[in-house]
């Protein structure tokens, strides 16, 4: 069973892509990892990890060779967690309709 992850997904995200957008507006990497580490919050060599692991996505050295496998996976979960949470609230809804539906009726209830 893999470790726990210590940073959440969304955390290291916008920390890769802040990696990203300082290397372009600068024109260097350069210290551009720690600077960003530093002020997220995280470790060097954790964000370091991640940007290598990005780079090689983007370039699509990773899983095979292919680039949009990568990203598409990535969606992939995206949307299936949306659609969990999608069939909560209809689930939740479709029982506050019920409820509001017997409460609402002017008709006698039947014995």
């Amino acid at each position: 069973m893999p470790a726990p992850k210590k940073y959440p997904d969304d955390l290291r995200e916008r920390a890769v892509e802040m990696v990203f957008r300082l290397r372009a507006e600068r024109g260097s990497s350069y210290g551009v990892v720690r600077a960003v580490a530093r002020e997220v919050g995280v470790g060097d060599q954790s964000l370091r990890q991640w940007v290598k692991q990005a780079d090689a996505e983007r370039s699509g050295l990773a899983r095979g060779g292919d680039p949009d496998r990568a990203t598409s996976s990535r969606r992939i979960a995206e949307l299936e967690r949306e659609n969990e949470q999608l069939r909560r609230s209809n689930s939740i809804l479709r029982a506050a309709m019920v409820f509001f539906s017997r409460e609402l009726d002017p008709r006698p209830p039947l014995s």
